[in-house]
């Protein structure tokens, strides 16, 4: 009989990828999603702050490895009881399910976010890095983790804090997808928030990867930064694609969409994952875009 791998947050946009990453190292993929119809067997219809529900489902399931990616993700998401109910109580509910097992799993993986980091004057962030998060999205994963320590003596808790990654899938309210969509088809004009902003991008195969690489490592009690180590600011971006798309697009800076608390620059360090798990083949920003572009 195969091992079971739970992902919640199967059908999200980095769930599909390390779904695949997981089965072909002979996993059972078992999931939850919020969708209600078409789950399709081994997934189930969950509301992450519906304990009852979660536990039924941990119980049936009866993981071997957990893979938590189940979260409102985008930081400019209009409900922010949302946001606190899904990444907060979700949390604790599925933490609260695992421990109740008879058999623990061998590994859980939180997905946090480097949002947690917030503004810093540090210009290459590690682990160590104090948490000032400056967004109700950022506050609420750095509460995901101090739950998590709730838990840290009773299960096998591997905490990653990825940066900025995209990727075919991405919905296209991140900039990113946005970015690329609008080449796509060729559009005159593109409206953004501050072009000078500058993120640390991974591309999701690349962060699947390294999520099926701890779980399969268990450094149970540690914390990880998922990154490239190098920041790109959106002219960048914009650059790369209008070479792929052979021309330039108007870009309008629109006030509505220059977030209060922006964070400005987000870059990483990877080398205490790299200490983990080996060095890891980095895709190219370039490379990332061109996938997306001509899908």
């Amino acid at each position: 009989m195969r091992p079971r791998a739970l992902i919640t947050g199967l059908h999200s946009f980095t769930g599909r990828y390390l779904a695949l990453e997981l089965a072909a190292a002979g996993y059972q993929i078992c999931g939850t999603t919020h969708m209600r119809q078409n789950c399709g067997e081994g997934v189930y219809a969950v509301a992450m702050e519906d304990r009852r529900r979660v536990q039924q489902v941990v119980e049936e399931v009866q993981p071997d490895i957990v893979a938590h990616l189940a979260a409102v993700s985008f930081v400019a998401h209009g409900d922010v009881e949302a946001i606190y109910r899904t990444n907060v109580v979700g949390t604790r509910n599925l933490l609260e399910a695992l421990a109740a097992l008879e058999k623990s799993p061998k590994a859980v993986l939180l997905a946090s976010s480097a949002n947690i980091y917030g503004n810093t004057r540090t210009e290459v962030i590690d682990e160590t890095e104090a948490a000032q998060p400056a967004n109700d999205y950022g506050i609420s994963k750095l509460a995901m983790e101090h739950v998590a320590r709730l838990w840290m003596e009773q299960l096998p808790i591997i905490i990653t804090r990825p940066f900025n990654y995209t990727g075919v899938g991405q919905a296209e309210n991140f900039l990113l997808p946005k970015i690329v969509s609008h080449y796509r088809r060729r559009a005159s004009l593109i409206e953004l928030g501050n072009l000078d902003v500058a993120r640390d991008f991974s591309d999701v195969r690349t962060v699947a990867q390294a999520y099926a690489c701890l779980l399969k490592l268990a450094p149970a009690g540690q914390t990880f930064n998922i990154c490239s180590g190098r920041a790109y600011t959106l002219r960048q971006i914009l650059d790369e694609v209008a070479e792929l798309a052979g021309y330039r697009i108007t870009v309008k800076v629109n006030p509505a969409f220059v977030r209060a608390n922006e964070v400005k620059i987000l870059t990483g360090n990877a080398n205490k994952l790299k200490a983990c798990i080996g060095d890891q083949p980095q895709i190219a920003i370039r490379e990332t875009l061109a996938w997306m572009f001509n899908v």
